[in-house]
């Protein structure tokens, strides 16, 4: 399975079209004329709000006198569905950025993070407050929530993450006690994978910087794609590129880190708690 992002597709289907039109020393009012569109029309493409067509591609490489066959190629994949998309999945464009993504970094309060739970763990949160869906779309839910797990473990270009888990999350008892009991031995199991270093805050750590919620923080291998912070919230979600507050969101991130237990306290601490269910 081929997974890439649209998203990001378009984001570097934009930067190519720019960098064209800025080296034939052209301004984007006189573009726009030459290739028969509005101004506001040419800068949503170089944007990356939507995508060039092919056949606008090809206009563009005339009218910028080059040949770039990589700017076809990229034209054709950004009007490729995410392959998310295949299981009727919005997810509220966090799929979209994973996808993308070299390294997460999460930190997470009531649950534990998607990409460490087990497949019963995932079926009772999505089964829990979702009136009206049908168990389809619960199993495609379920799905897709799999498939991004294979990551961690891919050959080739594998997803680093690290995590801070909140101690309720670990005691909060999702679905049945056999459900958490089995999701806590794969937190265990995880945490031994090369790519996951996963730590616990504990109770006994008291108030913290994040007390106000959960967050993810993402990066990716193209210099060009900034780092982004996403916040999720019941009714939506918030992408963050701001520059100033995806850092401020990292320097939260490392204090929870260094707050947090080690990654061998961390184990114990989940061991003791599976005891006791």
């Amino acid at each position: 399975m081929t997974r890439t992002s649209p998203t990001f597709r378009r984001r570097r289907l934009a930067r190519r079209i720019r960098q064209l039109r800025e080296r034939a020393g052209l301004t984007q009012e006189r573009a726009a004329t030459a290739l028969d569109m509005s101004t506001s029309a040419l800068s949503r493409k170089e944007n990356g709000d939507v995508a060039t067509s092919v056949h606008e591609a090809r206009s563009m490489m005339d009218l910028y006198d080059v040949r770039d066959d990589e700017l076809l190629d990229l034209a054709r994949a950004a009007r490729q569905r995410g392959w998310w998309r295949a299981y009727g999945i919005e997810d509220r464009g966090y799929v979209d950025l994973e996808t993308e993504a070299c390294s997460v970094l999460d930190f997470q309060v009531t649950t534990v993070p998607g990409l460490l739970q087990t497949e019963d763990y995932a079926r009772a949160l999505f089964l829990s407050g979702r009136f009206g869906v049908s168990s389809q779309q619960i199993n495609n839910d379920v799905a897709v929530r799999m498939i991004r797990r294979e990551r961690l473990t891919e050959l080739e270009n594998p997803l680093r993450l690290r995590a801070v888990v909140d101690e309720a999350a670990l005691r909060r008892t999702v679905g049945r006690e056999s459900v958490m009991r089995e999701q806590l031995a794969h937190l265990l199991e995880q945490a031994d994978v090369p790519t996951v270093e996963l730590q616990v805050l504990p109770f006994g750590a008291g108030a913290h910087c994040a007390m106000n919620g959960a967050f993810t923080l993402l990066e990716f291998p193209d210099p060009a794609d900034p780092d982004m912070l996403y916040v999720e919230y019941p009714t939506g979600s918030l992408h963050v590129e701001k520059a100033s507050e995806v850092k401020a969101g990292r320097v939260l991130f490392e204090d929870l880190r260094s707050t947090a237990l080690d990654v061998g306290e961390s184990k114990r601490l989940i061991e003791a708690i599976a005891e006791q269910l």
